[in-house]
C-alpha cells in the first residue's frame, strides 16, 4: 500500500497543508497515525476524491456481492442460510474493510479491540473504519458480541491461564496474519504487558481461526487467539479472556438491498438465536443495532 506524508498528500490534492489537518481533525478524510505521525494512503485518497467529485447522472457500479473480512462461524452459517447470496472472502478485518472502501466488497465484518477504558466495545472498529474508509454513509451494525481468549489443547496440558501465559518459553503460539483482528488483539496484550512484539520469522502463522484452531487439536502448536465458539467446534480447551464486539460494515444504501435485508431478517428468527446457542459464545442482545451511522 503505497503512503503519502501529510506535505505530499497536500501536494497530491493541491491542498495547504493546514486545510488537510483540518478535514482530519473532522474525520473528513482517511489517514492514519504510526509513530505518531499521519500517512495517508493513496488509494484511499483516490477513492475519497471519486465519492467527492461531482458527477450529475452517473452512477458508480455497485459492490460485487461479497462479504469480505473476518472469519466469522455464525456469521458464515447466517449469509448460506439465509439465503443472502453473498460470497465469503476471509481475509482478515483490516483487509475487508480495504475491500469494501475500494468498492471490492458489499459487506464487512471486523473485531477490533478498543482503546484501554473505552465503554463502547465498537469503539476499536469505528476508529478503524474512520481511519480506512472515505465513503459518506458508512454504517455499522452490531451482529453479535463473542467471548475471546486462548484456544488451548484439549484438557489444557500446559496449564495456560492467563494472556500473561504467552510471554512463556515453552508455549508454541500460532499466530493470524498481521491484518487479522486477533494480530491486532495479541499485540494490544503483549504492550499491555510491557512485552515485545512477537517475532514471527518461525512462528505458525493461521489464515482462519478454523485453521488455528486445527493446528491446536493436531498437535503442531499449543496456543492461540480465537473465540470460544471455534474451540469448541474442534473439541479443544478455551481460557476465555474477554467480551469483543463483532461488527458488520456496509453502504447505507446497500443496508435496503434484498442480500443485507435476507440476512438482517435472518439474524431475528429462533433458528438464528439456536445456532448461536449450539456454538456458544455468543450473546446476541444487541444484534441488529446501528452502532455508528456515518
Amino acid at each position: 500500500m503505497e503512503l503519502m506524508t501529510t506535505a505530499e498528500c497536500a501536494a497530491y490534492l493541491r491542498l495547504k497543508e493546514r486545510s488537510l489537518y483540518d478535514l482530519v481533525a473532522k474525520q473528513q478524510i482517511p489517514c492514519t497515525r504510526a509513530t505518531g505521525k499521519l500517512l495517508f494512503s493513496r488509494p484511499l485518497i483516490d477513492r475519497w476524491l471519486e465519492r467527492h467529485t461531482d458527477a450529475a447522472g452517473i452512477e458508480a457500479a455497485p459492490p460485487p456481492p461479497i462479504y469480505a473480512g473476518s472469519s466469522e462461524p455464525l456469521l458464515e452459517w447466517a449469509l448460506r442460510d439465509s439465503g443472502s447470496g453473498l460470497a465469503v472472502l476471509a481475509c482478515g478485518s483490516l483487509a475487508g474493510l480495504r475491500r469494501l472502501a475500494a468498492g471490492e466488497a458489499r459487506l464487512a465484518g471486523l473485531h477490533l479491540p478498543p482503546a484501554e477504558g473505552a465503554s463502547e466495545p465498537s469503539s476499536g472498529n469505528i476508529a478503524a473504519i474512520r481511519a480506512n474508509v472515505a465513503l459518506p454513509d458508512t454504517v455499522v451494525l452490531r451482529f453479535a458480541e463473542r467471548r475471546q481468549g486462548l484456544l488451548v489443547a484439549a484438557g489444557n496440558p500446559k496449564g495456560i491461564a492467563t494472556a500473561g501465559d504467552l510471554a512463556r518459553p515453552d508455549l508454541r503460539l500460532v499466530v493470524r496474519p498481521a491484518e487479522s483482528g486477533s494480530a491486532v488483539l495479541l499485540q494490544t496484550i503483549l504492550e499491555t504487558l510491557g512485552l515485545p512484539p512477537f517475532d514471527l520469522a518461525g512462528v505458525i502463522s493461521a489464515r482462519t481461526e478454523a485453521d488455528l484452531a486445527a493446528c491446536i487439536a493436531d498437535g503442531r502448536a499449543d496456543c492461540g487467539l480465537g473465540i470460544e465458539a471455534v474451540a469448541r467446534r474442534v473439541g479443544i480447551g478455551f481460557v476465555p479472556l474477554r467480551t469483543e464486539a463483532f461488527d458488520l460494515v456496509l453502504r447505507r444504501r446497500d443496508y435496503f438491498e434484498p442480500a443485507l435485508q435476507k440476512l438482517v431478517a435472518f439474524t431475528r428468527t429462533p433458528a438464528f438465536a439456536a445456532e448461536a446457542e449450539r456454538l456458544g459464545g455468543y450473546d446476541l442482545r444487541r444484534a441488529g443495532e446501528v452502532v455508528f451511522n456515518g
